[in-house]
């Protein structure tokens, strides 16, 4: 149980907002000294598991990529390109982007993210489909559709995935349930998945009209 400390280390320091890269590394010290690892052989592990994780590197490679093509203007691209839509609605766009999220993560496609998509390109097309529709927007009511954008990806991506077969979740699942003497099959967890990430998109998905009306309701 007291490899369990790294967890309260986590609470905590997200709690007070210290440096998220600083409460991550405290965490993985104090996991690892509570496992009975040493400063050296915990620095080992974490190198390790950063060695052989074939998805650390996507993310590396992306995120220069992003940084380059939002300082050559893509965020105000992409404002420029929703503006012209008038059909287009905060909601209704960010539905589209959660359908497509479950759909490509179900497919084992990680095409999306918080830094990838969310910020450079989802946020400031929902702001902009905003604007278009009910004119100039506040600091509060600009932080409110950049965290409905964030959600929407973390919804999307979280109750999409475990229909995968092959995700890491699903493992994990398997793996527990095998402990306890409960064999099940990958492939049956990922079809109990379904239903889960049907009602996950009907809940977000009214909660992002909802949110049409709310910003319809400024003006």
């Amino acid at each position: 149980m007291l490899t369990l400390l790294g967890v309260g280390v986590v609470v905590l320091g997200f709690l007070f907002r210290f440096n998220p890269l600083l409460v991550i590394a405290a965490a993985a010290f104090v996991t690892g000294w509570a496992g009975g690892l040493g400063p050296v052989h915990t620095i080992a592990a974490l190198g390790k598991a950063f060695n052989q994780s074939r998805l650390v590197s996507v993310p590396l490679l992306v995120l220069p990529v992003i940084g380059l093509l939002e300082r050559a203007g893509l965020q105000e691209r992409a404002r420029i390109l929703v503006g012209k839509i008038h059909a287009a609605t905060t909601g209704r766009l960010l539905l589209v982007y959660l359908f497509a999220r479950q759909l490509t993560m179900a497919f084992g496609l990680p095409i999306g993210g918080q830094a990838q998509m969310v910020r450079p390109l989802i946020a400031p097309m929902a702001e902009a489909a905003a604007k278009t529709r009910d004119g100039a927007l506040d600091e509060k009511t600009g932080a409110l559709i950049r965290a409905y954008s964030a959600a929407t990806d973390n919804v999307g991506a979280f109750f999409g995935e475990d229909i995968f077969i092959a995700i890491g979740s699903i493992m994990l699942i398997k793996g527990m349930l095998d402990q306890s003497g409960v064999v099940v099959q990958p492939l049956a967890l990922s079809l109990w998945a379904i239903p889960t990430a049907i009602l996950a998109f009907l809940i977000h998905g009214a909660r992002l009209l909802l949110l049409d009306r709310r910003l319809g309701a400024r003006k």
